[in-house]
């Protein structure tokens, strides 16, 4: 019978290049998934099994998370390798929300770096309990005792070492376990015979020091441990309890070290994430029942109640579109009929596959917890399916707004037929890459969340779907705002024979400063001026005012309409009257309040070298930026600073040019801020020559 306390669904989740999917391979070979171990960048031919693109293994990134289940020690386990760029950030938020657990890679050289903060936030978000791995100690500068300190300083965790190195990098032999006191030694051709062994004299102090650390830190989360202490009776078996009663309940995240390149501390790992990560029937699952006022309901993992499953992932592949789904209840069945909550359509369950990385294991059922996917499903992502006649829907995900844009241009019909194959397809499986025809450029744009995000579906577009295009500049997503309130008073009033068209709306607008919100309205009218079946009409106007700004033709943000008075006629009144009067009477307002341009302003991180930081510096201060930190740690620097992002084209370039190729950098949306006077004035001119341009066609 299936043991669902034995299952275990994790992510592998990183900054870029922190050894993420060379420790997936690793999982991968010690679990006897595969047979060989490859390179990340396929220097031998094969490269890393979960980048499984083409793409990937020429770039060394991870572009797209990658699922796989292993066996370790009798324990089913899900991995999902998840990409470390920010650029992909929806792959590391939808993997987010279907696990129950995660192990954060850390760079023992370069630490807690920008995008190491981007996913800690994202497993909070989802309150995913993790462990941490030290990789790469091997490495010159190694310093895990850094990164742990760091861990709690910059994140904010309840750090705690369980392992200590055996030298540093290139005398990195093993690591000791401080629970059993034990050396463990990884010994054979690829590091997969264990042999424990005494505690090097030299390390002797150092390990129980660091253990009396542990035993203080984790104490607090049992009171046997606490008094087994003072009785000085402490046993392996209730420290393991204590950590996991810690780490469940995110209060602890156990720390672990090694090097997944030379093969050291991968399978203690391994242990880790069957002695302390939760089981699915350890995690809270809700969904909200659409019969009942979207109430909240908490799933059991129970196998034997109806199926409730969750689609979180959509790949075209060679047989049609492949579904990623959790299930969170119940159990699936080939063959077995399930309703799409979004559709309201029922379908029949056909090809039910357990993947591993591109490839797949054919399987008849699956259990709840359990992680696998469907062929020829018609869905999107975020689709909730049950049996049994539920009407559940499980709460989504997070989705970033893309922040950047680009026109594209096939060469010819084939390829424009090609192109939107492609385009169809990649924007049903990634949420934030979207893609919309100009209505009055007429131009293909897309849109996402970085240039490396763009250029990635771009040479997607010519590699798998023939599809020659042309590619012009990035475009900027400015918003147009307003700096001051205004006052309306506006008469819509049409008569063309037969019934006319009349309403009448007054009040003002003004500037609206949220995180939540880009729009409000607000309904102040007394003595029924308006009648109460207009109220929604006038928001409807005002919402589709904001869709377009009369400065350079982009989207208005930042209001807050308020109605205080009107009127009506009782014949010709009517909703499209009331919608008209509304839009009229904001782009009346609009001129009188003092409209402006934002533009994107992006949260940028740099690291490199200390040496290079004053070119670092350079490298922002041209670009309009201002510097938020500077931090020093050793030969490295951390700097933080906010940019526009329409100075961030071509950076990559220009830092890797001043810093020898170096220096390295992220970036995310922050928050939306004035241009510059000469830069408004610039975009206006640009937009008007375009719009008389249009108009002379």
């Amino acid at each position: 019978m299936f043991d669902i306390t034995k299952m275990r669904n994790i992510g592998i989740s990183a900054h870029i290049d922190s050894g993420k999917t060379t420790l997936s391979e690793r999982m991968l070979f010690y679990t006897k998934k595969i047979h060989a171990v490859h390179e990340v960048r396929g220097k031998d031919g094969v490269g890393a099994t979960m980048d499984s693109m083409e793409l990937e293994r020429e770039r060394g990134i991870t572009i797209a998370s990658a699922a796989t289940n292993v066996n370790w020690k009798g324990y089913p386990i899900n991995i999902i390798d998840t990409p470390g760029h920010v650029d992909f950030t929806i792959e590391v938020e939808r993997s987010l929300r279907v696990l129950d657990g995660a192990v954060l890679v850390l760079c023992s050289v370069g630490g807690v770096q920008s995008q190491s903060i981007t996913v800690d936030r994202q497993m909070k978000r989802y309150q995913v309990p993790r462990i941490a791995f030290i990789n790469k100690c091997d490495r010159v500068g190694a310093n895990p005792y850094k990164v742990k300190d760091q861990l709690v300083t910059k994140l904010g965790h309840n750090a705690v070492l369980m392992q200590i190195p055996i030298g540093l990098e290139d005398k990195l032999e093993g690591v000791v376990d401080l629970i059993t006191r034990t050396a463990i030694y990884f010994e054979g051709q690829d590091g997969e015979d264990l042999r424990e062994a005494a505690i090097p004299e030299h390390l002797v102090a150092e390990v129980e020091e660091k253990r009396e650390e542990l035993l203080d830190a984790v104490s607090l989360f049992s009171d046997e441990l606490m008094e087994a202490m003072l009785e000085d009776s402490v046993t392996d078996e209730l420290i393991y309890d204590a950590v996991r009663k810690g780490t469940l309940t995110l209060d602890l995240t156990p720390v672990f070290v090694g090097s997944a390149y030379k093969n050291r501390g991968i399978q203690p790992l391994l242990d880790a994430v069957v002695n302390y990560l939760p089981n699915p029937t350890q995690v809270r699952n809700v969904a909200l029942d659409l019969d009942n006022g979207e109430q909240e309901v908490v799933l059991p993992s129970d196998w034997e109640k109806p199926t409730v499953a969750l689609a979180f992932k959509l790949e075209d592949g060679q047989y049609g579109q492949l579904t990623y789904i959790r299930i969170y209840q119940g159990t699936l069945k080939k063959g077995e009929e399930l309703y799409n909550v979004r559709s309201r359509k029922r379908f029949k369950v056909g090809r039910l596959i357990r993947m591993h990385a591109d490839s797949m294991e054919d399987i008849t059922e699956a259990y709840c917890g359990d992680i696998v996917a469907l062929f020829a499903i018609e869905c999107a992502s975020g689709d909730t399916f049950t049996g049994g006649g539920l009407n559940y829907s499980m709460t989504s995900m997070f989705v970033p707004n893309p922040v950047i844009s680009l026109a594209i241009k096939a060469n010819d019909k084939k390829a424009e037929d090609n192109m939107a194959k492609a385009l169809n397809r990649f924007s049903k499986e990634d949420p934030t890459f979207r893609t919309y025809v100009d209505p009055e450029s007429n131009e293909t744009i897309i849109q996402g969340m970085g240039e490396l995000h763009l250029e990635v579906y771009v040479e997607r577009m010519k590699r798998e779907y023939r599809a020659e295009v042309q590619v012009g500049q990035p475009q900027v997503a400015f918003r147009e705002a307003i700096s001051q309130r205004a006052d309306f008073n506006y008469t819509h009033k049409k008569q063309t024979g037969g019934s006319g068209q009349y309403a009448r709306v007054a009040g003002f607008i003004e500037p609206y400063i949220s995180d939540e919100e880009n729009y409000v309205f607000e309904n102040k009218i007394k003595g029924g001026v308006i009648p109460t079946e207009y109220i929604p009409s006038c928001d409807k106007g005002f919402k589709a005012a904001l869709n377009k700004g009369t400065l350079i033709g982009y989207p208005i943000v930042g209001i807050k309409a308020s109605i205080n008075d009107g009127q009506y006629h009782p014949v010709d009144s009517s909703d499209m009257a009331f919608q008209a009067a509304s839009i009229g009477a904001f782009r009346d307002a609009y001129k009188r309040a003092k409209p402006i341009i934002m533009e994107p302003i992006m949260k940028v991180s740099v690291e490199g070298p200390t040496e290079f930081q004053g070119n670092i510096f350079a490298t922002i201060n041209q670009r309009r930026g201002i510097i938020v930190s500077a931090v020093e740690e050793g030969a490295f620097c951390v700097v933080e600073a906010e940019v526009p992002l329409s100075e961030m084209f071509g950076y990559s370039t220009n830092l890797r040019s001043l810093t020898q190729g170096k220096a390295e950098f992220t970036m995310e949306f922050l928050k939306y801020g004035k241009v510059p006077q000469s830069i408004e004035e610039e975009l206006k001119k640009i937009y008007e020559e375009k719009r008389k341009a249009e108009a002379g066609k």
